[in-house]
């Protein structure tokens, strides 16, 4: 099996059914990737620890999902040099999900971090893809094709209509 290009990682387990959506998408376009639980509040060393090292490991890309406060996508963004998307997740304790919204979305200038909408982890897969994709053309190919499937049922649907 290839290394991983892409980590998928979750502030809790009861993020997964969220993030499932990103992995489902990296499985569409035949990218190899890993899934951890790494809470930055409850395990921060193995955050940092995970943050630090991933490019190492050869990932090209980090999608963190979290919910309520959601510092996981930030504080991996703080000691990655890749690119992290992040995905707010809707959680019970969460204030409609607008905490982890501006949590992830409010970064200070220098430690970026891409952001999806509220529970949007099918658009961070597809992100991540694009993101490897770029220096990729095995995975660029298969972009195109889903870009154009997308295209394709539009246009069945606009037909339909008439």
């Amino acid at each position: 099996m290839k290394s991983a290009l892409a980590g998928v990682i979750m502030g809790s387990d009861s993020d997964l059914s969220v993030m499932q959506e990103a992995i489902d998408m990296l499985k569409k376009f035949d990218i190899p990737y890993e899934v951890d639980i790494v809470s930055a509040h409850r395990t921060p060393e193995k955050m940092m620890d995970y943050a630090k090292n991933a490019h190492a490991r050869g990932l090209k890309v980090i999608i963190a999902g979290a919910g309520g406060a959601a510092h996981l996508p930030g504080m991996v963004a703080s000691v990655s040099p890749l690119p992290v998307i992040g995905v707010p997740v809707k959680s019970r304790n969460s204030i409609d999900g607008w905490d982890s919204v501006l949590s992830i979305l409010q970064m200070p200038g220098g430690v970026p971090v891409a952001t999806v909408a509220l529970n949007g982890a099918k658009n961070a897969g597809i992100l991540a893809a694009q993101i490897i994709g770029s220096s990729d053309p095995t995975v660029l190919e298969k972009i195109l094709l889903y870009k154009d499937q997308m295209k394709k049922q539009v246009a069945e649907k606009a037909k339909r209509l008439k």
